[in-house]
């Protein structure tokens, strides 16, 4: 069984921050991650609160940060955790192997939150998506619809207004939650429109495929669904640990030390007020310091 100081389970912004200050620390780390790093950042068209950019996609600034950490050689597993177990060393439990760790820094942020529609799961890839750069190339010049009403819904909406041929925004409440800058670019755009007060009620669908949506006050012949109300943290793997959580996410003190001894967590799994890039990597520092710590001690 492979050993090492630390493993960060995680290769989002706050995995692979942690990783380059424990790494320049000379402290054996690895990161266990499950699809490509970057996490959400990938899936994410443009960034424009990031400091030292004016404007940056989601894939180049993950990329960038992961050249840093492997010009550092921090080894990256591939591979997905599907259970821990405590100990005076932590036994990390994935698909294909066994890890064994002093310290585990839990860093799997979050998953997008579904509408939760009878047929939902049946048209994922099929007219429905949950991440626009992924996914927009497939509705060039169609009529699609971006539910949602925060800064990520907005955002999406105005990336695919540059690929179909009619963006519709749905908002359940009457006034969007996105930062207002966002709001007035979506609402000067020709091909694009908000609907405020309106749900998806049933979602249609010709040949396997999305083709109508049912509303709450009429309905829109659409060819795609883009979903965008939300996240969830990603913890399923946690479920045989006795975490201390809070509405699923993981509750953490000032140091990002959770209530079970030698386990660390940072980023957007975490209970906190802001889920933000800054913020992430802010944990991620701090928790890097606090894992050092643990480990001279």
């Amino acid at each position: 069984m492979t050993e090492f100081d630390t493993i960060i389970i995680g290769a989002g912004i706050a995995g692979m921050t942690a990783a380059i200050y424990l790494k320049r620390e000379n402290i054996n780390v690895a990161i266990i991650e499950k699809e490509m790093p970057g996490g959400q950042m990938v899936k994410t068209p443009a960034i424009e609160n990031y400091p030292g950019f004016d404007k940056v996609d989601g894939s180049s600034l993950a990329m960038n940060i992961y050249n840093q950490v492997e010009k550092l050689k921090v080894p990256f597993i591939f591979d997905e955790v599907i259970d821990i177990q405590d100990g005076e060393d932590k036994v990390i439990i994935t698909k294909k192997d066994k890890y064994k760790a002093k310290t585990i820094l839990l860093a799997t942020g979050r998953i997008p939150r579904k509408l939760n529609i009878s047929n939902e799961d049946k048209l994922i890839g099929r007219g429905i998506s949950y991440c626009a750069t992924c996914d927009g190339a497939f509705y060039k010049d169609k009529d699609v619809v971006v539910v949602g009403g925060g800064s990520s819904a907005v955002t999406e909406a105005i990336y695919l207004t540059n690929i179909a041929h009619k963006v519709t925004l749905l908002y359940r409440g009457e006034n969007l939650r996105s930062e207002n800058v966002l709001k007035e670019k979506l609402e000067n755009i020709e091909n694009a429109e908000i609907k405020y007060n309106t749900t998806i009620e049933e979602i249609k669908e010709e040949n396997g495929k999305v083709n109508e949506v049912i509303l709450n006050n009429g309905s829109l012949k659409v060819d795609g669904i883009f979903v965008f109300i939300g996240y969830e943290p990603n913890v399923s793997y946690l479920k045989n640990l006795n975490l201390s959580v809070d509405n699923g996410y993981i509750v953490v003190d000032n140091n990002m030390k959770t209530n079970i001894n030698g386990i660390y967590a940072a980023g957007d799994s975490i209970k906190k007020n802001l889920y933000q890039l800054t913020t992430a990597a802010g944990e991620a520092a701090i928790a890097a310091n606090s894992i050092k710590k643990y480990l001279v001690l």
